[in-house]
């Protein structure tokens, strides 16, 4: 079953592409940005950017959003909260949290592609509360417990 997801183009994004995979076995559709003037994030500083969309994400699914490797590799710049989530009920529009980890300013112009959205399915859980949990051979060890 493929997913249909509703794109909503928001004023900030008229002429701009709606989101799209860049090969036949991308994952990730990408996205860019709705900015109106260029955009510059400062090394180790955040800017929230707009896509110009929103999404109406189908019951039983969520839309993720994830950063692109050529942006991480080349500028040093990714998403915080990543991977974020659309949730099925919302329908405002879609900002992306760019941060800039490199060394040098970075620069968001109109247009460019910023992340990518991976539409998957969500199971959702019934939280129960219990006296005690099941053991298991990891037990309570945390961080690093399992070996480097």
């Amino acid at each position: 079953m493929t997913p249909a997801v509703g794109v909503r183009r928001l004023p900030d994004g008229d002429g701009l592409p709606l989101p799209a995979y860049m090969t036949d076995g991308a994952a990730g559709a990408d996205v860019v940005a709705a900015v109106r003037d260029d955009v510059v994030i400062a090394p180790g500083e955040r800017a929230l950017v707009p896509t110009g969309i929103a999404l109406e994400v189908p019951d039983g699914f969520e839309v993720q959003v994830r950063p692109r490797s050529g942006l991480a590799m080349r500028h040093g710049v990714t998403l915080l909260n990543s991977p974020g989530t659309i949730d099925s009920d919302y329908r405002g529009p879609l900002g992306v949290i760019l941060i800039n980890h490199g060394s040098e300013p970075f620069v968001v112009r109109r247009g460019e592609r910023i992340a990518q959205l991976v539409v998957a399915p969500v199971a959702r859980a019934a939280f129960r509360e219990v006296d005690a949990l099941a053991a298991t051979s990891r037990g309570e060890g945390g961080f690093g417990s399992t070996g480097s």
